[in-house]
């Protein structure tokens, strides 16, 4: 009887245990790298710049995890069964080997273990490549490691929700202690994009996360640890998918703004930085010194290592069911080995590359995650999806063309072309005229 009770019920503990894991799967890489960057960048127009990163970097994900549970798991199922797959495939690749991943072990480099070496400089050539000896050997332990977490995936909620995240949390709680209490530098002048389009240019900053592709995902996978708790009612599974996004949200919007702040007071700390990692390296070695820095190292190694065991598995179980002949474990050995690889380009080129992809792929999950919540009013929501996916995707490409630096100039007359946007508004004109399209009138039938 006792079991029919806790059936669909998770205790206190377990629910924040789950909302902690949601937070540290999405703190990974970016996350700590990006704000401090646009708060130094953005300068006394900091407040538009927050507002919008948060509404991609927190806003987005939130509602992609609530439209994932609406859809039960199944967001592409509207679309045709190869343009979903194809769309998916594609997701898992970018927040997986190609980009996503990777970067969580170059992060954890950067900032984790690098500043702790005199001398990074050392480097050898296989094959014509050349490779930095330090950073080769310390993605491989790094992606060892994450792959020796993700082949045990039922662990993970209680490794990663109630052991890892809290210690994290403080940490990071500590860290933005100091960013409000220790007086920084006068904020500065806003620089570039900043000084004219604050607002756009933070909203596109936080595509960078790409915490709304992993939210596609990580939906998923939270789904599949409540099932395997024994939350099998779809209803349940809502309900504490909610809840635990709601955390993660609530920890993300906290750590975000106080990055902001230290990137906005950095001044000298911040100058000729070519990421934000080195701010927040710089910051920490000049308020703390070295205990502090090794306090940093800490925080942004279990950040990254989390994220990383997050991604993995995820890949896994995706391309898993994908090709079921190939196990599980055989996917989280590949793709652990291509991250590994990849990591080895190295940080500021890994950033430059995937800035296009993202400007690309974001306004097809962004479309996707609206036309899901509008699935009921659409006359015809089949039709509906796949329109309005369709028109995302297509200017999706012209902003990614843009971003790569392919002349578009042909559609310079589109409202946002300019800031990176185009897709924006021929997307809302489709969605409008969808959800005008009436039914068909049945015939009445003759009495």
């Amino acid at each position: 009887m006792g079991n029919k009770v806790q059936n669909n019920q998770l205790s206190i503990a377990d629910t924040l245990g789950l909302g902690f894991m949601t937070f540290a799967f999405f703190l990974g890489a970016g996350n700590l790298i990006f704000p401090p960057l646009a708060g130094f960048l953005a300068g006394e127009n900091i407040t538009l710049a927050m507002f919008g990163f948060l509404i991609t970097a927190v806003g987005l994900p939130l509602i992609t995890l609530i439209a994932v549970a609406k859809a039960n798991g199944k967001i592409m199922q509207l679309l045709p069964p190869i343009a979903a797959t194809a769309l998916a495939v594609s997701i898992f690749i970018i927040i997986g080997p190609a980009f996503a991943a990777p970067r969580t072990g170059l992060v954890a480099y950067e900032v984790g273990f690098k500043p702790f070496l005199e001398d990074t400089t050392a480097t050898f050539m296989i094959a014509g490549l050349t490779f930095n000896i330090t950073q080769l050997f310390y993605t491989l332990g790094f992606f060892g490691l994450s792959m020796v977490l993700a082949l045990f995936p039922g662990k993970l909620l209680d490794s990663v929700g109630k052991v890892l995240t809290p210690i994290l949390i403080l940490l990071l709680v500590g860290l933005a202690i100091s960013v409000i209490v220790i007086p920084g530098s006068d904020i500065g002048a806003a620089v570039g994009d900043y000084q004219t389009n604050p607002l756009t240019k933070g909203i596109l900053e936080g595509y960078n996360t790409m915490d709304t592709l992993a939210s596609l995902i990580f939906g998923i996978l939270i789904i599949d640890i409540l099932r395997k708790k024994g939350i099998s009612e779809p209803a349940a599974q809502t309900k504490y998918l909610i809840k635990a996004a709601l955390i993660a949200a609530a920890g993300l919007a906290f750590v975000y703004i106080s990055l902001f702040f230290l990137g906005a007071t950095a001044g000298d700390l911040a100058a000729g930085a070519e990421n934000g990692g080195v701010i927040l390296t710089n910051y920490v070695i000049a308020k703390f010194g070295a205990s502090g820095m090794i306090l940093l190292s800490s925080v942004v190694t279990l950040a990254c290592l989390t994220t990383s065991v997050g991604l993995i598995s995820a890949c896994g179980e995706y391309f898993n069911e994908l090709a079921p002949k190939i196990s599980y474990r055989r996917f989280v050995v590949l793709v652990s080995v291509v991250c590994a690889t990849v990591a080895n380009v190295g940080l500021a080129q890994l950033i430059d590359i995937s800035v296009p992809v993202l400007m690309t792929v974001y306004p097809v999950a962004i479309a996707l995650v609206a036309v899901t919540f509008l699935t009921e009013r659409f006359a015809h929501p089949k039709m509906a999806h796949r329109l309005v996916v369709s028109v995302a995707l297509f200017f999706g490409i012209v902003d990614g063309f843009k971003a790569a630096k392919v002349d578009v100039s042909f559609f310079n007359f589109m409202p946002l072309h300019n800031e990176g946007m185009a897709w924006l508004l021929p997307t809302a004109i489709v969605i409008i005229a969808c959800l005008m399209a009436k039914k068909p009138s049945q015939p009445v039938a003759a009495s």
